[in-house]
């Protein structure tokens, strides 16, 4: 790989948990459930949990991992 060579990947779209409540229709509960639990893998922003919103609808479509 050359120096100028640039790799480019889609940014992941990251969601809080209200945000990828309101896109899913899945209740907050449930996914706040799923991130205590590490069914669903969040990150941290300070108290926020962010969620890949991607990896969450392949677990809600029957995904083997979030």
């Amino acid at each position: 790989m050359s120096n100028t060579e640039i790799i480019t990947r889609p940014l992941p779209r990251m969601r809080t948990i209200k945000e990828a409540a309101a896109e899913t229709g899945v209740p907050v509960y449930a996914l706040r459930r799923w991130v205590k639990s590490g069914e669903v893998p969040a990150v941290y922003a300070g108290k926020k949990a962010l969620i890949n919103l991607d990896h969450l609808v392949d677990f809600l479509n029957g995904g083997d991992q979030a």
